[in-house]
């Protein structure tokens, strides 16, 4: 799933944009929830959410009248407005190829619409898409939730921006069955029991930002997280951790773990995670007389 060498000089991350889709149910906030193709170099197999790299298309000035508003922003998630606005058209066309999920400032298509419209995205450009539709972008659904940046250890990296927004009405979602192969919607702790059984794979960043929304009774309170949250850069280390019988094993560590040059920090939770039976799984940092 990850490619990671501990002496890596690493290359510099490429702009990516993920968005964290939200729905009240009966147990909780739902997400939704895609698996990417296991073919994929980077993920394959992985649960993850709708997401992708930055296009140099997304920063088109068409989209200033193709959207309204803008994500709040703060913490330096983005340098500016024309840069936060590109992060999250990045966002809503990654949604809308991989889920059919796009929040629209006048309503919007039904689902089999926005399948269509999926599929013209093959051979159109997305401003070209959405002005041919007669669509506009509302990016001020979107909430600036965290900032992941791929370990320098990878050999694939990403500086990925996560929003979260509630689901428009009447999108259910559907994976494109290329780049993604299935998906589904279920509550943020549901996932992670899938998890823990060995049923799904997820990422680390995945993972956390699943623990974070557990904690949520609702959407709305899914949405009061992300304004308090640290949108400042999240980059794990790569070191190596004995194991109980005293073998060797990787650990991502993040800041505000012990062996992290960050001392402070960025995220709840806990501070690493060890890879144990082909997964990395979270866990506390040893104490230094351990």
């Amino acid at each position: 799933m990850l490619d990671l060498k501990i002496d890596r000089e690493g290359v510099p991350p490429k702009a990516a944009a993920t968005l964290l889709v939200l729905r009240d149910g009966d147990a909780g906030p739902e997400v939704f929830c895609v698996e990417r193709n296991k073919a994929s170099r980077f993920l394959g197999g992985a649960l993850v959410f709708p997401g992708g790299k930055v296009d140099a298309a997304d920063a088109d000035a068409a989209f200033v009248g193709l959207s309204r508003g803008l994500p709040s922003s703060r913490d330096g998630f983005a340098d500016d407005e024309a840069h936060l606005r590109t992060l999250a058209v990045a966002a809503l066309r990654e949604s809308l190829e991989e889920a059919a999920i796009v929040p629209l400032a006048r309503g919007g298509p039904s689902h089999d619409a926005l399948l269509t419209l999926r599929d013209t995205l093959k051979n159109q450009s997305f401003s070209r898409v959405l002005e041919a539709a007669g669509l506009v972008l509302d990016l001020s659904a979107l909430h600036p939730f965290a900032r992941w940046v791929t370990p320098i250890a990878e050999a694939r990296r990403y500086d990925t921006r996560f929003f979260v927004c509630r689901a428009p009405h009447g999108q259910d979602g559907a994976h494109d069955d290329g780049e993604t192969t299935a998906s589904f919607w279920a509550t943020p702790r549901a996932v992670l029991e899938r998890f823990a059984e060995n049923a799904v794979m997820l990422a680390p960043p995945t993972h956390r930002c699943l623990e974070i929304l557990a904690t949520a009774s609702d959407v709305s309170a899914a949405l009061a997280l992300a304004a308090r949250a640290d949108l400042r850069p999240i980059c794990p280390g790569l070191v190596m951790q004995k194991t109980e019988d005293g073998e060797s094993t990787m650990a991502l560590v993040l800041p505000g773990d012990p062996e992290h040059a960050i001392p402070e920090p960025r995220v709840p939770g806990l501070s690493r995670y060890v890879y144990r039976a082909g997964k990395f799984v979270p866990e506390a940092a040893k104490a230094k007389s351990e």
